[in-house]
């Protein structure tokens, strides 16, 4: 079984700044990437920012997101991190974690999910 449990999300005013955290549990072989999503109220998920550790590390973000947001991962912990600065209203979502991973003697890697974590943002 594998886990993704996220924290850090809330409620903050336009301007302000929330970290959000996912933390991968359980019979974890190999982490090719992890990421996060959000959806907004009668929209689709969409991709806010992903890390890819390999021989070298790429970051890739949504334009809306670019020199606001910073995404991180802890290797040792199979944490991944996003920095939020200068929120906007329009940032409020559900954020969800995200990470394509190998399990422990399986040779596929699967997507895997978080349960999401709001965040709202007031103007």
């Amino acid at each position: 079984q594998v886990q993704l449990v996220e924290s850090g999300g809330g409620l903050v005013q336009a301007g302000g700044s929330l970290r959000l955290s996912c933390a991968a549990s359980g019979s974890i072989a190999s982490i090719r990437a992890m990421g996060w999503y959000r959806q907004a109220p009668g929209k689709q998920r969409e991709l806010v920012a992903t890390i890819t550790s390999g021989d070298s590390t790429n970051y890739a973000y949504a334009d809306s997101v670019k020199g606001r947001f910073t995404i991180s991962r802890d290797n040792a912990k199979n944490t991944v991190y996003l920095q939020m600065n200068s929120l906007k209203p329009e940032d409020t979502a559900v954020y969800y974690c995200n990470a394509n991973l190998k399990r422990t003697g399986f040779g596929v890697w699967y997507n895997y999910w978080g349960q999401g974590t709001q965040v709202t943002v007031s103007s």
